[in-house]
C-alpha cells in the first residue's frame, strides 16, 4: 500500500461506526484530503529551479459539518498535514515550512459544503528565488457535494418565460452580469471597473456557484464590506450593499423577459 493510500486510510479510519455513517451526508474527511491536494497543485509557482506551493491551508465547514469532528479534529487535522507534505515530497514540491491546516466555521455554507483557501506563509529567511509571502488566505474555493446530472432544458427566452438576471448598480447604474465570475476593480482590465483611488486593481470577484452568489475579496488594500460588515467573503442576496474603497454598490436579483 502506498504512503498516500496508507495516510488515506487513517482519515477514514478516525470516523468508523456512528460518525463515518454521519457524514455519509455531509463532507467527507477523504474528499477534504484530495481538494486539499488539488489546492496546492492549482497554486504552484514555478521558480528558476524549483516549484513552490503553499503551506498554509484554511479549510471553512459549516457549523453542522464542524460539529461532525468534535473530539476528533486535532487527529484528523494531523493527518491532512500527513497528507500534504506526502504529497509534496512524491511530487518534489518545495515548501517556506511544513504545512499547516487551519480549521474554521463559515455560517454562509450549507451541509456538504466547504471552502478552501491557501497561503505561503513565511516562517524563515526568504531565499533569492522564492515567491514572497502572502499577508492574508488567497481567494476561497468553495466545493459542493456531487449530485446526479439532470437534463439539460431550453433556455427560458426559448419557451416565453422570464429569466432572471443578476445586477450590479454603481452610481445609479445598473450593470447586467452577463459571467460567473466576474472581478471588480479600478484596473481597464476587470469586468467592472470603478474609477475610486480606494479600490485595488483588482480588488474582488462576484462568482456564482449553482444559485448561489459569493462575493470574493481578491486580497485588496482596503477590504470589502457587505451591509456595514466587513468580510473576506460573502453570500450576496439580492438588495445587498457593498462598499469597496469609497465606492458603494448594489447587488440585486430581478426576473425579465
Amino acid at each position: 500500500m502506498s504512503v498516500l493510500r496508507n495516510i488515506e486510510s487513517k482519515i477514514e479510519g478516525l470516523f468508523e461506526g456512528v460518525f463515518g455513517r454521519a457524514f455519509r451526508t455531509h463532507v467527507q474527511p477523504v474528499e477534504l484530503a484530495r481538494k486539499l491536494v488539488k489546492e496546492m497543485e492549482d497554486h504552484r509557482t514555478v521558480s528558476v529551479s524549483r516549484i513552490y506551493v503553499p503551506n498554509e491551508y484554511s479549510v471553512y465547514l459549516s457549523p453542522r459539518d464542524r460539529g461532525q469532528f468534535e473530539g476528533y479534529e486535532p487527529s484528523l487535522v494531523g493527518e491532512l498535514q500527513d497528507y500534504l507534505s506526502e504529497h509534496s515530497r512524491r511530487e518534489s514540491y518545495v515548501m517556506l515550512s511544513s504545512p499547516k491546516v487551519l480549521m474554521h466555521t463559515d455560517e454562509d455554507l450549507g451541509v456538504g459544503e466547504f471552502g478552501i483557501a491557501t497561503r505561503m506563509a513565511q516562517s524563515r529567511r526568504r531565499a533569492a528565488d522564492e515567491p514572497p509571502p502572502q499577508a492574508e488566505p488567497g481567494a476561497t474555493m468553495i466545493y459542493k457535494p456531487k449530485v446526479a446530472p439532470v437534463p439539460e432544458a431550453a433556455p427560458p427566452e426559448d419557451l416565453g418565460v422570464e429569466r432572471e438576471v443578476a445586477t450590479l448598480t454603481v452610481d445609479g447604474t445598473q450593470i447586467v452580469l452577463k459571467k460567473r465570475r466576474v472581478v471588480i476593480g479600478r484596473s481597464k482590465e476587470c469586468d467592472v471597473q470603478l474609477s475610486d483611488p480606494n479600490v485595488s486593481r483588482r480588488h474582488a470577484e462576484l462568482r456564482q456557484e449553482g444559485t448561489t452568489f459569493w462575493l470574493i475579496d481578491l486580497g485588496s488594500t482596503n477590504g470589502i464590506e457587505v451591509n456595514g460588515r466587513k468580510v473576506k467573503r460573502a453570500r450576496l442576496e439580492s438588495g445587498d450593499t457593498v462598499v469597496l474603497g469609497s465606492s458603494e454598490l448594489v447587488f440585486g436579483r430581478e426576473f425579465r423577459e
